[in-house]
C-alpha cells in the first residue's frame, strides 16, 4: 500500500522538472494521476514514461492553466473518468530573471498570469470535483520569502501563492480540505537551468545552499507526497519549506 494509494490527483505542468517528479513519485505510491503541459509530445512522453516506470495510471492532458477554457476542458476530462479529485498539485508556472530597470508589460502580465491567474482558477474550478478531506497543494518556492535581486515579478507571484493557501485553508476547513504552500529552494530542473545561463556565472554563484549542491526534483516531490497524504492531516494554511537551508 502507498501513501496515497487510491487517491485521483492532478498535477498540472507536471511534464517536466518538479512536476514531472511529483507525478512520478504519486504513481509509485499508488495513485491515479492526471498531468497537463502545454507541448503535446512533452506530454505524451512523461505520462507513457511513467506508465512503463511505474505500472501506474496516467493520464496526460494538453493544457494552459491560464487559458480558462483549457481548465474547463481539463476538468471535464477528470469528471468523466474518475468523478472526482483527492489531490490537486497546482505546479504550472514559470519565470525568469529581469532587473527592475527592464520589466516590460508583457513580462509581468506572463508571470503573472501562469502564476496567479492561472492558480487562482486552476483550485477554483476543481471545487466540484474536490471531495470533503482533499488536499490541495500550491507550489510556492522561498524567493516569495525572501528578496531576490533579478527575480522580483516571478518573487511577487510566489509571495501571493503563500497568502493564497492561507486564505483558502479557512475558507475550506469547514470541509476538511487542506491547503498548503510548497516553497522549494533551488533545485537543478530544466527550468532552474535556463535561469542560471540567463544570470551567468556572477549571479549563478548566488544561488546555493549550505549543502553545496541543488536539490533533486525527487526531494520536493516527497514533500508533495506528504502533503498529499494523510500522514499531513493535522497540517494546512502553512508552509512547507524544502530548501537546503538556503533561507537560514
Amino acid at each position: 500500500m502507498g501513501q496515497i494509494d487510491g487517491k485521483v490527483a492532478l498535477i498540472t505542468g507536471g511534464s517536466s522538472g518538479i512536476g514531472l517528479a511529483t507525478a512520478r513519485s504519486f504513481a509509485a505510491e499508488g495513485a491515479q494521476v492526471y498531468l497537463t503541459g502545454r507541448r503535446p509530445e512533452v506530454v505524451d512522453a512523461a505520462a507513457a514514461d511513467i506508465t512503463s516506470d511505474t505500472g501506474g495510471d496516467i493520464t496526460g492532458v494538453v493544457g494552459d492553466v491560464s487559458d480558462l477554457a483549457s481548465l474547463d476542458a481539463l476538468y471535464a476530462v477528470i469528471a468523466e473518468r474518475s468523478g472526482r479529485l483527492d489531490v490537486l498539485v497546482a505546479n504550472a508556472g514559470s519565470g525568469r530573471p529581469i532587473g527592475l530597470t527592464d520589466i516590460t508589460e508583457e513580462h509581468y502580465d506572463t508571470t503573472f498570469d501562469d502564476n496567479v491567474k492561472g492558480l487562482v482558477f486552476t483550485v477554483q474550478k476543481a471545487l466540484p470535483l474536490l471531495p470533503d478531506g482533499a488536499s490541495v497543494v500550491l507550489m510556492s518556492s522561498i524567493a516569495g520569502i525572501s528578496g531576490q535581486p533579478g527575480m522580483s515579478v516571478y518573487a511577487a507571484t510566489k509571495a501571493a501563492i503563500r497568502n493564497f493557501a492561507r486564505s483558502w485553508a479557512l475558507e475550506l476547513a469547514p470541509r476538511g480540505i487542506r491547503v498548503s504552500a510548497l516553497c522549494p529552494g533551488p533545485v537543478s530542473t530544466p527550468g532552474m537551468s535556463n535561469v542560471l545561463a540567463e544570470l551567468g556565472d556572477e549571479g549563478a554563484a548566488g544561488i546555493t545552499t549550505p549543502f553545496g549542491r541543488l536539490g533533486d526534483a525527487k526531494e520536493i516531490a516527497a514533500g508533495a507526497v506528504f502533503l498529499a497524504s494523510d500522514q499531513s492531516s493535522f497540517l494546512t494554511g502553512s508552509d512547507l519549506i524544502i530548501d537546503g537551508g538556503a533561507n537560514i
